[in-house]
């Protein structure tokens, strides 16, 4: 029995709605957490697929939305940008506690560490890393009209929309005081860049929340569209260079591959971004610094639940967490120094 799996009803939800497979079933988790939750499956014939769903005691059901993610990545499956087949969609509670979508499973690897790159030649971490900018600007060139998600979200004034959202969390979860926040808040709020038109956001895009092949260098599957959106495309570019290292860089950075010989400069994505969609980069050190201010928000939230114990049954480095906070703050606030 598979936590968060009702296997005779899933079972014969498959059989009765997905054509192609055909039970009994396995499944076998690959992913769960606060997010949502990710099964490989494979039917009797051995043919996998991926089951999705929301985790295990949500309260919200907004906040992990299965319609709406299987609405985005079918939508998204009509553009040239590689995404998994989606194959159904359940929202009757009644088959597995939560509704949950299908999808087709794509063979690849999660490049999540430097020791996954470690396998890749010179050529494929380089060839990746120009392809995670291609399949970005693939993206960011859909007609969101054509593809049916014109009406997903509002397109125009995102940063600041979003920084009046991420202004009122800091509020709401903060635990210190960070003069340097305000400051932060403020430099964001005066130099805001004019919005160049209005795209799909992943929210989330960086190599961690793709399949690569390994081998060829390429981009085959793009994952988690929980935080996609209509807005501002440099967010998604600024976003990369959060987690992006320049090779030789020092600076130990979470859940990347780069930084290992053979992965380029994050000067040279922004180049390679500008020469496959004409927009203007010059402004994309503050889009990297809104990043940084977005994940200092998020990283205090998540603190703030551990000190008032919500997560009591996971016990991280607590000061570590808290630091992280303060060096994503400060680094945005270097990255604005420039600007005009």
């Amino acid at each position: 029995m598979v936590l968060g799996i009702d296997e005779p009803k899933v079972t014969a939800w498959l059989d009765q709605h997905v054509e192609g497979l055909t039970g009994p079933y396995t499944f076998e988790l690959i992913a769960g957490g606060r997010s949502n939750v990710t099964y490989r499956g494979a039917d009797s014939g051995g043919t996998k697929f991926v089951l999705r769903r929301p985790p295990l005691g949500h309260v919200l059901a907004t906040a992990h939305d299965m319609a709406r993610e299987h609405r985005l990545i079918t939508a998204v499956g009509k553009t040239p940008v590689p995404v998994p087949r989606t194959l159904g969609l359940c929202t009757d509670v009644e088959v597995n506690g939560a509704p949950f979508y299908v999808m087709s499973f794509v063979e690849g690897t999660v490049l999540d560490s430097a020791e996954k790159a470690s396998v890749m030649t010179l050529e494929a971490r380089r060839a990746a890393s120009f392809d995670l900018i291609d399949v970005l600007a693939e993206l960011h060139a859909a007609d969101v009209d054509e593809i049916g998600l014109g009406d997903l979200a509002r397109r125009d004034s995102y940063i600041e929309r979003q920084l009046k959202r991420w202004t009122t969390q800091w509020a709401n979860s903060k635990t210190r005081e960070m003069p340097e926040m305000d400051v932060l808040v403020k430099k964001l709020q005066d130099h805001m860049p004019v919005q160049q038109g209005a795209t799909i956001a992943h929210g989330d895009y960086r190599f961690g929340n793709c399949l690569t092949d390994t081998t060829a260098g390429k981009i085959v599957g793009v994952l988690d569209w929980e935080l996609c959106t209509l807005g501002d495309p440099l967010a998604d570019l600024g976003y990369i260079g959060i987690y992006w290292r320049d090779p030789g860089d020092t600076i130990v950075g979470g859940n990347d591959p780069t930084g290992i010989e053979g992965f380029p400069y994050y000067s040279e994505l922004v180049e390679r971004y500008a020469l496959r969609t004409g927009r203007d980069v010059s402004q994309i050190a503050y889009y990297r610094a809104f990043s940084a201010y977005r994940l200092a928000v998020i990283g205090e939230g998540v603190y703030s639940r551990y000190l008032n114990g919500a997560m009591a049954d996971e016990l991280p480095d607590m000061e570590s967490m808290k630091n992280s906070v303060d060096t994503r703050v400060i680094w945005a606030l270097e990255l604005l120094q420039n600007l005009k």
